[in-house]
């Protein structure tokens, strides 16, 4: 019931933001949510081990969101890597845990500033419907999966990572968010074949699949089972993103390169 409920309170949020207010807000959205995943993903460094350097990966990771979706990405880029390199000389830490700071620093600006950035990107190139044709796509593909996969379910997926998650209930995922993106089509490639899109929604769904897993597999070396209690019934808001964070990158380079 709480994973229900929390769902029919964010939902109107998010699809009301998108579709009713300008890009802008979607924008705003998005960063709110990147804190909030930062957040937690700073807890996850830590059982690590690492040593965040905290403020200044935060900025970059809200800056590099921004960047990607007003295309200033490399510059951004660029000053974090320098800014994060210059601040661990000021640390005590060297060797083995310096390089696990650091590259702990970088890595959540190109896990999730890149990827935010690119859904941002898409509300400002291909418009509101192909952002809620992704995330559509993506909540269609996870309830299938978690779904077929408790009725049929028999073989396990990435037993090391998930043991919950089988091939079974991926099969049922890939299809249903497939099926989704072939009745309701692609904002902006319209001129696209039926066997280009089933195309498009398999890879589309299946990198979702993938960034489910990496998040499992960063919880499980962490020695959690949720990013954070934040959404009861669902964890925390990384562990709701998990898979656009893979899918929106993909979905924003098909719509570039087409």
């Amino acid at each position: 019931m709480a994973r229900v409920l929390s769902a029919l309170a964010l939902l109107p949020l998010v699809i009301g933001t998108i579709w009713f207010l300008p890009p802008l807000a979607t924008l705003v959205l998005a960063e709110v949510v990147l804190l909030l995943a930062f957040r937690e993903y700073a807890a996850l460094a830590a059982a690590y081990g690492a040593r965040l350097f905290g403020g200044v990966t935060m900025i970059g990771v809200a800056a590099t969101a921004a960047a990607v979706a007003f295309d200033v990405t490399v510059v951004v880029l660029m000053a974090s890597v320098l800014t994060i390199g210059i601040v661990s000389l000021a640390t005590d830490r060297r060797g083995l845990p310096m390089l696990l700071d650091v590259g702990s620093s970088l890595f959540p600006i190109l896990y999730l500033g890149l990827p935010i950035g690119a859904l941002v990107a898409v509300r400002l190139s291909a418009g509101r419907e192909a952002v809620l044709l992704l995330l559509a796509t993506i909540m269609v593909s996870d309830t299938a999966q978690y779904y077929g996969g408790r009725w049929l379910g028999r073989t396990p997926l990435a037993p090391a990572i998930s043991p919950k998650k089988t091939v079974e209930g991926a099969l049922f995922g890939l299809v249903a968010g497939t099926a989704l993106m072939l009745a309701i089509g692609v904002p902006g490639l319209e001129q696209s074949t039926i066997p280009e899109r089933a195309v498009f929604g398999v890879a589309i769904v299946g990198l979702g699949i993938a960034g489910d897993l990496f998040e499992s597999q960063l919880k499980r070396g962490a020695g959690v089972k949720d990013a954070s209690g934040l959404i009861p019934g669902h964890g925390g808001v990384l562990d709701r993103i998990d898979s656009l964070l893979f899918a929106a990158p993909g979905f924003y380079l098909f719509l570039q390169l087409a």
